[in-house]
């Protein structure tokens, strides 16, 4: 707890959100593109270990970096990479909450700790599967409450990668358009304005889609 305790004091003491914002992203952008033409293997690896620090660590900022991974390296390569780092970093998160913080997550979290044991006894892996595509509770807040739960490491974290997939790609795709902006004309472009819809869709479909899932399961399987 130590550790974490003190990195998360040092990000805030030292400001360091202010690197995790869109202002700076759009500031840098051009620069983080030529250092990932120079050398993409060692940008990919700094970008995924912030990505995971910031997970692990519940910090503000995965939105801009998720956006900030479909401008540097477009939708397919964006979407794999922060696929594999936001799901790490929830796992480790889901670790620490469940072996280190069990206290404090209890005691922080203990308000919603009763509606999620209840869905994962009802509805197993598939209650964290629907809570990822239609997220009721923050992201960070998921992460540290499932670790008081009874589901293992492995499942949480290959249901997580599944669940947060489509919602991954929708930010990064939105990424990706806006690193195309270098005027305020660009805001109007088809492509953002494509990409904002489909974000404002994104939970109601999935909501609908859920619903009727929810309904067809009745009959049997499950992620349980």
């Amino acid at each position: 707890m130590g550790a974490g305790a003190v990195a998360v004091g040092l990000f805030f003491y030292l400001d360091m959100g202010q690197y995790l914002t869109l202002e700076y992203v759009k500031e840098s952008q051009a620069r983080f593109q030529e250092l990932y033409a120079e050398n993409m293997p060692l940008v990919v690896a700094v970008y995924m270990a912030v990505y995971i620090m910031v997970t692990a660590l519940s910090l503000p900022g995965a939105v801009v970096m998720t956006l900030v991974g479909g401008a540097i390296f477009g939708v397919m390569a964006g979407s794999v990479i922060v696929s594999f780092a936001s799901t790490i970093g929830a796992t480790v998160a889901c670790f620490v909450a469940r072996f280190i913080l069990r206290d404090w997550v209890q005691g922080r979290f203990g308000d919603r700790l009763g509606a999620i044991n209840k869905g994962i006894d009802q509805e197993g892996g598939f209650y964290l599967f629907s809570l990822r595509l239609v997220p009721v509770f923050p992201f960070f807040v998921i992460n540290l409450v499932m670790g008081m739960t009874r589901l293992s490491l492995w499942k949480f974290y290959w249901i997580s990668q599944l669940g947060m997939l489509p919602g991954t790609i929708v930010f990064v795709n939105a990424g990706k358009e806006l690193g195309r902006i270098d005027s305020l004309a660009g805001i109007l472009s088809p492509g953002l304005l494509v990409s904002f819809i489909i974000l404002g869709l994104f939970p109601i479909t999935v909501k609908k889609i859920m619903g009727v899932v929810q309904r067809a399961r009745t009959s049997g399987g499950s992620l349980k």
